[in-house]
């Protein structure tokens, strides 16, 4: 547009400064109809002017519809560029007066002051702070819940900016309104369900919360949004969710809602963060046997198929789950030991260093150590005894010594018996062993000496 911008802003202040209300009201909305178009030094300098119209006394009866008209214009300033206007309209104490508004407000300047307050605390972080802790917290729950329109998803948009501050989240749990940021975390923008879903992630790691959170019908609005997130959302979403299942009431929940397969897609994933999120939760799921049987089928299906980095997180976890009590017989039934015996012999450092990890772990199972001799892991550990990687030739040693001790192999080990790192590991074991048992001694003679000391124990 081919405007004197500079002169077209001086006649707007002219008719701001003494013109009628009629006047005033169409300035403002030619100036909210230029606001695309202006360059930003221009609009920013009709900030002040409508800042302080917004603030007028609102038992002026020309007011509200002036104020209207300066709430609409300051959102529609607020939307250009990167949020430098918006910070500015913050800056000169728009906040307030929109939180003062808005309990006196309704129809279509609700809506706008809505809206207008949603951009401005979406940029400032100081008006966050002005309206968490002005009572603007209360009147957004206040608004919420009594209202059903086409505001609502501004003003859960608003929650969701305002549950990342800590103090806002106690406000919540005390004031018994989690159950806004679990439905912002289930509509709206994919942004703002990102930002709630983060916010229920942080207050999930008190026990009180998470068993509210849960009871708030959060465990589906969360696997949901791990489904359909972009990959940003769904590392935000899994590491939410994670933080729900963290509690042995929760772990079958979580997996029966879906979430399983969503967390074999993470440890596919191309961000490091996913994949780390996805071997921690695994780990948590697999508490409860059937889920456990789930994931192996999963991580078999990875080692087949995934890349270098995918097979290594799925080694990884399986290194894990070889140490829990169901797990050895679940990792040997799921088909992974003859994928996990050719990945030893050539897969990369990080896939070996996993994988021979979880061999040392299952090679205390009698079951596992016939499942890993019939798939040709021996003599594939007996050649790492020479690897120049230390924790490969530890975890090798560690399962050698392991089937040297067993009368079935100690023939087919014999020829590792010399080599300095059987050796050492071996030694490492006794001195391990003895030490436990004498631990197991010492705890079995206190128990003794407590209950003869207290009568009342007997």
């Amino acid at each position: 547009m081919n405007l004197d911008w500079e002169q077209e802003l001086r006649k707007y202040h002219n008719v701001i400064a003494s013109g009628t209300k009629s006047m005033q009201i169409k300035a403002m909305v030619m100036l909210a109809r230029f606001s695309k178009h202006a360059p930003e030094r221009v609009l920013a300098q009709t900030i002040p002017l409508l800042t302080e119209i917004l603030g007028h006394d609102i038992s002026n009866d020309s007011a509200p519809s002036l104020q209207e008209a300066a709430a609409y214009c300051l959102k529609c300033i607020a939307c250009r560029g990167d949020g430098g206007l918006a910070i500015e309209i913050g800056g000169h104490g728009a906040t307030h007066s929109l939180i003062r508004l808005l309990p006196h407000s309704d129809g279509k300047m609700q809506k706008v002051l809505i809206k207008c307050l949603l951009l401005v605390v979406t940029f400032c972080n100081s008006s966050r702070t002005v309206v968490a802790t002005n009572g603007g917290l209360e009147i957004i729950i206040s608004l919420l819940n009594s209202c059903s329109n086409d505001v609502r998803r501004y003003l859960l948009e608003i929650l969701s900016l305002l549950a990342l501050r800590r103090d806002v989240r106690k406000a919540l749990t005390r004031l018994g309104a989690l159950h806004f940021l679990v439905e912002a975390a289930g509509c709206g923008s994919m942004v703002s369900r990102e930002r709630a879903c983060q916010s229920i992630g942080l207050l999930g790691v008190t026990r009180q919360a998470r068993r509210t959170l849960v009871d708030l019908g959060v465990i589906p609005v969360l696997v949901e949004l791990f489904r359909d997130g972009d990959q940003a959302t769904k590392i935000v979403a899994g590491n939410s969710l994670g933080v729900i299942s963290a509690h042995v009431d929760y772990i079958r929940p979580v997996a029966q809602a879906g979430a399983i397969p969503l967390y074999a897609e993470l440890l596919q994933g191309p961000d490091h963060a996913g994949k780390e999120i996805a071997e921690d939760v695994f780990c948590i799921l697999a508490v409860a046997e059937a889920n456990a049987v789930e994931i192996a089928g999963h991580l078999v299906r990875v080692l087949r198929q995934g890349d270098d980095d995918a097979k290594a997180a799925a080694a990884d976890v399986i290194w894990d789950l070889s140490g829990y009590k169901h797990s050895t017989s679940v990792v040997r039934d799921s088909g992974a030991i003859p994928i996990l015996v050719e990945l030893l012999g050539s897969g990369s450092e990080e896939v070996k260093e996993n994988v021979s990890g979880a061999f040392a772990q299952l090679s205390y199972d009698g079951g596992d150590r016939i499942a890993l001799a019939n798939a040709g892991a021996i003599p594939i550990l007996i050649d790492l005894l020479h690897d120049e990687i230390e924790e490969l030739r530890d975890n090798a040693a560690e399962a050698l010594v392991n089937f040297y001790e067993d009368p079935l192999y100690h023939d087919r080990v014999s020829d590792a018996i010399n080599v300095p790192s059987f050796r050492n590991m071996q030694n490492r074991l006794i001195h391990i062993r003895a030490s436990n048992e004498h631990m197991a001694r010492s705890l079995r003679r206190m128990s003794v000496e407590q209950l003869t000391w207290n009568p009342d124990l007997v």
